[in-house]
């Protein structure tokens, strides 16, 4: 069992906690909030009362997105932008998703949304963006929402790499691009699209709904 406790969480969104491994700095560990999971099932309406608890708990959701389809040949294209994933391990505050910390000169990578807020949409993470779309029609990678924030910049040899870090998997309700084609790119279009119109919402001053 790894030790957690006493120890602060490098980040942490509505559902999840992100700790460094104490004894892997560079992997991340995922732990849900404690008790999250029964709060989303008691304000779930009825007939999502019928699923199983575990169908709301974002590490098995995460374990199910990493065992995609277009994920399986398992090489450097295919994680090109993704941050690899380890499996589950047992910490001391639950079970938690072990992924890959992506870093840059030891740092923990700066997320798109803090570059966007800081410079702008410069000509450089313009290309890096559209780099990331092409990687993404051309493996049919499903995703959820593409937010700036679970995405951060890996350098590589004085490029910026995009790599998503939090929200993959599907989120049609239908599971139809996960074994279509057709649909996988259909979906894939859409998620870019929603991608752009977040990044100029967020530039913009989050003025109305983003979608």
């Amino acid at each position: 069992m790894i030790e957690l406790n006493g120890i602060t969480p490098f980040a942490e969104g509505g559902n999840r906690k992100c700790f460094v491994h104490p004894e892997k700095p560079d992997k991340c560990l995922k732990v849900v909030h404690p008790g999250l999971l029964e709060k989303i099932t008691k304000n779930q309406p009825w007939y999502k009362k019928l699923r199983s608890k575990s169908s709301f708990d974002d590490n098995l959701r995460e374990q199910e997105a990493y065992n995609q389809k277009s994920l399986k040949r398992n090489d450097q294209i295919a994680y090109k932008h993704l941050a690899k994933w380890y499996g589950m391990v047992e910490t001391s505050i639950g079970m938690a998703s072990e992924t890959e910390l992506i870093k840059n000169d030891g740092e923990i990578a700066q997320t798109l949304e803090d570059y966007l807020f800081s410079k702008g949409l410069t000509d450089e993470i313009k290309n890096s963006i559209e780099e990331f779309h092409d990687w993404l029609r051309e493996n049919l990678i499903l995703t959820k929402n593409l937010i700036p924030h679970n995405i951060v910049i890996k350098i590589e040899d004085n490029q910026m790499i995009l790599k998503i870090i939090d929200g993959l998997g599907s989120k049609a309700f239908f599971p139809l691009p996960s074994y279509s084609d057709f649909f996988a790119k259909r979906y894939v279009e859409r998620r870019i699209e929603l991608m752009w119109s977040r990044i100029n919402w967020d530039l913009s001053g989050r003025k109305g709904n983003w979608k």
